[in-house]
């Protein structure tokens, strides 16, 4: 373990601790310190060939500085609301989860990039981003090296709705990272194909900085479940395939326009595409918790009208009366609205077919009960009894652990 990474975990701990105006002093001078990172990257020795190279293609980085800085502005923020280390907090500012991002939120494919669930996290994702960033965005140009980042991260979002908990919420930008190093990748790959006469070497220290920081940012992101190991390597495969694209004259020129444009209209029609299928998933937890209310609270408010029944203070008439016009209403609404729901994961199907039995037998149960009462049978409210039952053993099978 190195000393850097010893102690960014000392400052992180330190950083948890703090008081709220000592934490905000920290983050200035956490910010500082990655603007002068920032500007170590773009240091190049006098007459460096490679320096040269990147300042007539762009002179200088805007679109890498940009992302860093909203990583950094979105994280400081959080931590001062205090939503850090909070599952909702993490959906409030843009996490990605499926039963908000299919229902019309899909702002959150790319919002989620720009949240982080920790310092290290948000660490990790400056390590990865700017040193190989300032360089690809000027020996690219801004717009292809733009749009390749959006368009990763996108693709990267939309496979985490597919293979992740639909209730689970991923966050991070490692998956628009990891097509960054596609991009390089891909980049690399036409560089050498292409065999330019006149080759230049990238300087050593250049070198030794992206490792560190690639290494830094590929070791945590696989060991990290903010995001996941599939969109991470979906967004790495878009990158490269985009790259592909963007990239073929890189050893020449900038990348083109409209090679930048058909790679990011691709992305987005994949996108687009695998997302479909994903729209309107429901997540009927909340639904659950509402009927298992709904029989709590039924079943306490005829237990009081029986007690009032025998006392002498509630006629039988009312008694069926409240069966009959209150609690079977109610249930057949839920019955009915559980029957109407559509896109439900597969994990919590056989907890809406529990609770859809559950509805169909204590009505049912309900309806006996009122037979009884109003023939005045005991053999139909001993049915009753038992389909009661019935209804509460599907009732245990889908009822909420709190």
């Amino acid at each position: 373990m190195s000393i850097g990474f010893v102690l960014m975990i000392l400052g992180g701990a330190a950083l948890y601790f703090m008081k709220p105006d000592e934490r905000t002093a920290f983050l200035k001078k956490a910010v500082a310190t990655i603007r002068q990172g920032i500007r170590a990257s773009l240091e190049a020795t006098p007459d460096d060939p490679f320096e040269e190279l990147l300042r007539a293609r762009t002179a200088k980085p805007l679109v890498t500085p940009l992302l860093a800085a909203l990583n950094v502005i979105v994280f400081v923020l959080m931590l001062l609301g205090g939503a850090l280390g909070d599952t909702q907090g993490l959906i409030d500012w843009g996490g990605n989860m499926a039963t908000h991002t299919t229902n019309g939120e899909w702002w959150r494919l790319i919002g989620s990039t720009f949240v982080h669930g920790s310092l290290f996290h948000l660490v990790a994702t400056l390590a990865g981003l700017v040193p190989l960033g300032v360089i690809l965005e000027r020996a690219l140009g801004r717009a292809a090296f733009a749009g390749i980042y959006v368009a990763s991260g996108m693709v990267a979002s939309v496979v985490a709705l597919w293979t992740t908990d639909p209730t689970a919420v991923s966050v991070g930008a490692s998956g628009a990272v990891f097509g960054v190093y596609g991009l390089l990748l891909a980049s690399l790959a036409w560089y050498f194909k292409n065999k330019p006469e006149e080759k230049i070497a990238i300087p050593a220290i250049t070198l030794k900085r992206l490792g560190v920081a690639s290494a830094f940012f590929v070791l945590y992101s696989l060991g990290n479940d903010s995001l996941g190991a599939a969109p991470e390597f979906a967004g790495l495969a878009v990158g490269f395939a985009g790259g592909l694209v963007v990239a073929r004259n890189v050893s020449r020129e900038k990348a083109g326009a409209r090679s930048t444009g058909l790679a990011v209209a691709a992305a987005t029609v994949i996108a687009v595409a695998c997302g479909f299928p994903l729209q309107g998933i429901t997540d009927v937890r909340p639904d659950l918790v509402k009927l298992a209310a709904l029989e709590e609270r039924t079943a306490g408010e005829y237990d009081a009208a029986v007690v009032k029944y025998r006392g002498g203070t509630l006629t039988e008439d009312a008694l069926i009366k409240m069966i009959d016009r209150t609690i079977i209403p109610e249930l057949r609404a839920v019955r009915e609205h559980l029957a109407g729901l559509h896109g439900v994961p597969s994990d919590q199907a056989p907890l809406v077919a529990a609770a859809s039995e559950y509805c169909q037998l204590r009505e049912q149960s309900w309806r006996r009960r009122a037979e009884g009462l109003h023939k005045l049978n005991s053999k139909v409210l001993r049915q009753a009894d038992e389909e009661e039952r019935a209804a509460l053993r599907a009732f245990e099978k889908f009822r909420p652990s709190t």
